[in-house]
């Protein structure tokens, strides 16, 4: 299984939280990484994201290059828990890729887990994408992969 863990770009501040759009600069950065992704994910790949605006327009960004589907997820809403968003992407059982577009600070705890085993306050930076994979048929099934980490400012 590959999981991408993607947060969404810039957005505005304000309160409703959920309500928040992407700022000019948030769209900028989440089509820059969109068009990256695109190039790179097989056509199986499953896009989900939180039920937050900021989120489901950044998976949007790539959905309208690739014309996959959406899926709007509350276990990948802000003040959710690492089980509940692993156990929500189906992590690491799913077939093929996962995106998932969601929050700081969940996003460096998931990010953290996976790659130490424990859940530690790492920093993800907004549009940024993290790319893990993990191969349970191979030996080494405990083997966990970063295959990337990229910054919309880098693309």
């Amino acid at each position: 299984m590959d999981l991408l863990l993607w947060r969404h770009a810039e957005a505005e501040d304000g309160l409703p939280d959920l309500a928040r759009e992407l700022t000019g600069k948030g769209e900028k950065q989440a089509r820059r990484v969109a068009q990256w992704l695109n190039d790179r994910l097989p056509n199986s790949a499953r896009i989900l994201a939180s039920p937050a605006l900021r989120t489901q327009q950044t998976a949007r960004a790539l959905t309208e290059l690739s014309g996959r589907k959406l899926k709007i997820l509350s276990q990948l809403a802000p003040g959710s828990n690492v089980e509940e968003f692993l156990h929500a992407v189906d992590w690491p059982h799913a077939r093929g890729a996962v995106v998932a577009v969601g929050h700081q600070p969940m996003l460096g705890l998931v990010a953290s887990r996976l790659l130490t085993g424990i859940e530690q306050p790492w920093v993800i930076k907004k549009g940024a994408l993290w790319w893990f994979s993990s191969r349970p048929e191979e030996a080494d099934s405990s083997a966990i992969l970063l295959i990337a980490a990229i910054s919309p400012n880098l693309l």
